[in-house]
């Protein structure tokens, strides 16, 4: 499959995954339920928010004892299986290349799935079954298509726009429903941009708007009551890596990082957004407390995330002239990316390449070939990586 189809099919299975999130502690008082459906609920909402701000804080223990609760007083309902679920794809975020809890994570979501359709069956107008399929079919759609299981990822991204659509209609959803709407507006023209053979089937789907998108997410990230932190997600994410705003991916990453400190994942997206900006003795800080907690084994904290933070110290080092601490976390951003099979990564190459010239200065050539001949074997020929490998070796004859 080409990469503009995975795109197209990251898009379809993202559209069905963002129709669904959770309130988080501190969001606008609970009113009394007045809605047929138990997602709406707002007794239930409440209960829900503590459980959620748990599960992002990688205290799956308490979140789950008060799914298990909420489970056994609605044992037809699929919203305590989906929240198990959701509990899994968090472990799975951390670090996609692991696959230890895939096999629970679908069939959680499974679960979920046969009592929405059951809902559905008994009522063929029950929009929150459609909003839970819609969810479940995205989320199984997402994990597939990180398999590069095609076909099953197809099959999942197909189903969860069906049922998106039929999940419309219900005026309380709506500002959730927005976030699928923002991303949409973004992609849709991002697309376009970055792979310009992909426009005719673009041409198929209502036009989009970035600008609106963007506008659309930050919209969600401050008002929302369910989908706030998946807004938050995708906002810091893009800020970074496409719309070049760092200073308001730091913003965003900080506030989750504070909310749920023990998120590895926004700890790791924090201590990079601090370096990008130049905040480098506070990324230092946040880089080594991360490595503390990996040798801590504090849960979640493991190889994917000690690569990123090995990686900032290392740069920090040698941009301060500490060379012999420089080679010591470039050798740790290597190990910890062997361990977590990340050889294509952009810090893995880099760090070979900045070990590489530090043997070469050591007058160690046999050793430099082995650094550059490493960058040439796992990055891709077209990569500037391998480039640099490529003119380093020829000029300095090794």
């Amino acid at each position: 499959m080409s990469k503009g189809t995975k795109l197209i099919l990251f898009l379809i299975i993202w559209l069905g995954v963002s129709r669904i999130g959770f309130p988080q502690a501190g969001d606008p008082e609970v009113r009394p339920n007045s809605s047929p459906y138990l997602l709406l609920d707002k007794g239930l909402q409440y209960r829900i928010t503590k459980s959620i701000n748990s599960m992002y804080n990688f205290d799956f223990a308490t979140a789950e004892r008060d799914f298990a609760v909420i489970m056994y007083q609605y044992p037809t309902h699929p919203l305590p299986d989906f929240l198990m679920a959701l509990g899994y794809w968090w472990r799975i975020e951390v670090d996609v290349t692991n696959t230890r809890f895939d096999d629970i994570f679908i069939r959680y979501l499974d679960r979920a799935n046969e009592k929405s359709e059951r809902m559905l069956k008994e009522d063929p107008k029950n929009k929150e079954a459609a909003f839970f399929l819609a969810a479940g079919y995205g989320f199984q759609g997402r994990l597939y298509s990180e398999r590069k299981s095609w076909t099953k990822a197809a099959f999942a991204g197909k189903n969860a726009l069906k049922y998106m659509d039929m999940s419309r209609g219900e005026e309380e959803f709506n500002p959730e429903l927005l976030l699928g709407d923002a991303l949409f507006n973004y992609f849709s023209v991002w697309i376009p941009e970055n792979y310009p053979l992909l426009k005719p089937v673009l041409a198929l789907f209502p036009k989009g708007n970035k600008a609106l998108g963007l506008q659309q997410l930050e919209t969600v990230a401050s008002n929302a009551f369910y989908t706030r932190v998946e807004a938050q997600y995708f906002l810091f994410r893009l800020y970074a890596s496409e719309e070049k705003r760092p200073y308001d991916a730091l913003r965003i990453s900080e506030y989750l990082h504070n909310k749920f400190p023990n998120n590895p994942y926004f700890h790791r997206s924090y201590a990079r957004h601090l370096y990008t900006v130049g905040r480098w003795s506070e990324s230092v800080n946040q880089s080594q407390e991360i490595l503390n907690r990996i040798d801590q084994k504090q849960y979640g904290y493991e190889a994917n995330s000690g690569r990123y933070a090995a990686f900032y110290l290392a740069e920090y080092s040698y941009r301060t002239g500490d060379r012999a601490e420089a080679k010591k976390y470039y050798q740790k951003t290597i190990a910890y990316g062997e361990e977590s099979e990340s050889q294509e990564s952009g810090y893995y190459l880099h760090a070979l390449i900045q070990l590489g010239k530090m043997a070469t200065e050591e007058k160690n050539k046999a050793q430099a070939r082995k650094y550059f001949d490493t960058v040439k074997k796992y990055a891709k020929r077209k990569h500037p990586a391998h480039k640099e490998a490529r003119d380093f070796i020829k000029k300095n004859k090794l």
